[in-house]
């Protein structure tokens, strides 16, 4: 093991959400003192590369024109990779103006989910924006990357909300599931929540098992030197936790990835997708 902390990864892509991104990621280096590092990945759409561009013109054509055709092909390549490190150049800047000393910058090429395998072994935390460059024109949907990234990381992913807020209070949602206790144990390590008032809280039954796994959470937190309550709250989680958010002016919601009922496949849990899309707060999601 190395004593260098381990950073903070943030992907940006130039939409609207990458300013709170930075604005997020800088936040969570001030408080941890964890350094940054920026990725902007080239989709493999975007990435430069050769292309064979004969077979899209038949008999007749002029060699010149295949030459011109490639030498356009050349400079689109180069053009988005200028596009790439424009990106990561702005989102440096927000973070030096933050006063974040430890700043570096990748641009990479390829799947953004092959990149994160690459690169998170050493990342204490994944943050994207909750919708990418669309985001203007999809406003009911999450970014197309953000649940593959979910279900592909084995670190905490932060899911920033449109716009930065500083963090206070935090909602955990705690349905004693393993990614539930995984998340309140996560809250008790992290120096990023100490001073925060953390609220653990269950939807449903207030049954005795209930009421235990909250008082294990909350002896835990305690024990950590964290200010926290507990609550049990009826309704759907997906209603009645935004509905908490909103009422009580939570500032943070972080929760496991998967229920404790719902057998792991190949998607995120219904509630957790629910409660991404509808939140207006930064989400964050162990597994």
């Amino acid at each position: 093991m190395t004593d260098q902390p381990q950073k903070i990864v943030a992907l940006v892509d130039g939409s609207v959400y990458s300013a709170s991104v930075c604005e997020n990621a800088a936040w969570i280096s001030q408080r941890t003192e964890a350094p940054v590092e920026l990725i902007h990945v080239l989709g493999r759409r975007e990435a430069p590369e050769k292309r064979d561009l004969s077979g899209a013109i038949k008999l007749g054509a002029r060699s010149a024109l295949l030459q011109e055709l490639a030498d356009l092909d050349a400079q689109r390549a180069k053009l988005i990779s200028h596009r790439g490190r424009a990106i990561l150049e702005d989102a440096r800047a927000i973070l030096d103006k933050a006063g974040i000393n430890e700043i570096t910058t990748r641009l990479r090429q390829g799947d953004i989910v092959e990149a994160i395998g690459e690169i998170e072994a050493d990342a204490r935390v994944i943050m994207i924006g909750k919708r990418g460059e669309a985001a203007d024109f999809a406003k009911g949907h999450l970014g197309s990357n953000l649940e593959r990234i979910i279900r592909a990381s084995t670190k905490p992913v932060f899911v920033a909300a449109r716009a930065f807020k500083p963090i206070e209070k935090v909602l955990v949602a705690y349905d004693g599931g393993v990614s539930a206790m995984k998340a309140v144990d996560h809250i008790a390590r992290s120096p990023l929540f100490q001073g925060l008032l953390v609220h653990v809280v269950t939807v449903g039954t207030a049954t005795a098992e209930v009421k235990k796994g909250l008082e294990d959470a909350k002896a835990l937190l305690k024990a950590a030197g964290l200010e926290a309550e507990t609550s049990i709250i009826p309704g759907q989680p997906e209603t009645a936790l935004g509905k908490l958010i909103d009422e009580s002016q939570f500032d943070m919601l972080v929760m496991g990835a998967y229920g404790h009922s719902r057998i792991r496949t190949l998607i995120i849990g219904s509630t957790t997708t629910a409660m991404i899309r509808s939140c207006k707060v930064p989400v964050v999601l162990l597994r």
